[in-house]
């Protein structure tokens, strides 16, 4: 009597077949880690030249050219509050020769607070913070109706004497300037008249020309506050900023609920094998190294390195602090 062999069930081949894709899978990614990079490298921004981003991430690029041996070139795809560069990013092979430069506003807020949105949070991967920094609560020392604000309480107490008349800039619908500024209002018990710029360096334009009243404006307001074109009433970290000693933050005058710290960092697109993700963080971390890149940066925000996995979690963190900002002041935008 001859015996047949049994065949294995069906399940066991499935998972045997599961497994050996898995394995070919990360082999192929580790052999694509192994020789990354090979072609030139691009960043896309979406802001234009000249603002905070585009300025950091610059600075960010020569050091991975240096680092990495390719070219890093800057894409600028400014509109929208960077949402079209973040849409053109998040479409783009995760495989590390496209990453996007991006600010807190874009991963954090937009997502929550666009219905229509041509990307969401999860179509991207942490690679590291490069900078982060309070805002500055600015006015205008030679505007009329301003001018003799000493402190975010003299603000407050205008806009609550003239209910809706402060206008307030920002850099665009659905920043973290603007939301800041929400909160502001909210717990100072003020109505104000909110006015979008197309990005920081246009808003802090506006206050200086009497546009608008005041802005939350970023570290590069501080030369204008030196040279006496702004008045610096409050920052909102968390203590006060090394380059303007004696503006108290806005816990001190009051209001310890608007304790913001925005980043300037990169992404990549999800998907991207983790060991090119942390070769990119090994690259740029050693940035820290060189003096002239920091000083480079230190006007923008301290230098600031996370590596990826605690990057992550920041962003889970402050992505759920402004979901419920978001939804206390009942906001959204098309």
């Amino acid at each position: 009597m001859t015996r047949t062999r049994s065949s294995p069930p069906r399940r066991t081949l499935i998972a045997a077949l599961l497994a050996g894709a898995a394995a070919l899978s990360a082999g192929a990614a580790h052999a694509q880690a192994q020789g990354y990079p090979n072609r030139p490298i691009q960043i896309i921004v979406g802001f234009a030249a000249g603002s905070t981003t585009d300025i950091v991430t610059r600075v960010a690029a020569e050091h991975l050219r240096t680092k990495l041996g390719q070219p890093v070139v800057v894409v600028n795809k400014p509109g929208a509050n960077g949402v079209i560069g973040a849409t053109e990013a998040a479409r783009a092979a995760p495989d590390g020769y496209t990453l996007m430069a991006t600010n807190s506003s874009l991963i954090t807020v937009n997502p929550q607070l666009y219905k229509k949105l041509g990307y969401q949070q999860s179509d991207f991967a942490p690679v590291t913070t490069l900078t982060m920094a309070p805002l500055i609560l600015t006015v205008n020392p030679q505007s009329e109706r301003t001018g003799s604000f000493k402190s975010a309480a003299d603000l407050a107490a205008f806009a609550r004497a003239r209910p809706g008349e402060l206008k307030y800039g920002s850099a665009g619908p659905g920043n973290i300037t603007g939301l800041a500024f929400e909160v502001f209002s909210n717990k100072a018990g003020f109505k104000a008249l909110h006015v979008p710029y197309k990005g920081a360096v246009a808003a802090q334009q506006g206050v200086m020309a009497k546009e608008v009243d005041t802005f939350l404006d970023t570290p590069m307001a501080v030369p204008h506050v030196k040279a006496g074109r702004l008045t610096a009433l409050a920052v909102t970290g968390p203590t006060r900023w090394r380059d303007l000693p004696d503006v108290p933050t806005m816990k001190e005058v009051g209001f310890p609920e608007v304790e913001v710290t925005y980043w300037g960092a990169l992404m990549a697109p999800a998907k991207t094998p983790p060991e090119i993700i942390e070769k990119i963080y090994s690259a740029l971390s050693s940035l820290r190294d060189d003096p002239n890149l920091v000083r480079q940066l230190l006007p923008h925000g301290d230098v600031v390195m996370m590596p990826p996995k605690e990057f992550g979690e920041r962003i889970a963190k402050e992505t759920a602090v402004w979901g419920e900002i978001i939804q206390r002041e009942n906001l959204q935008l098309d």
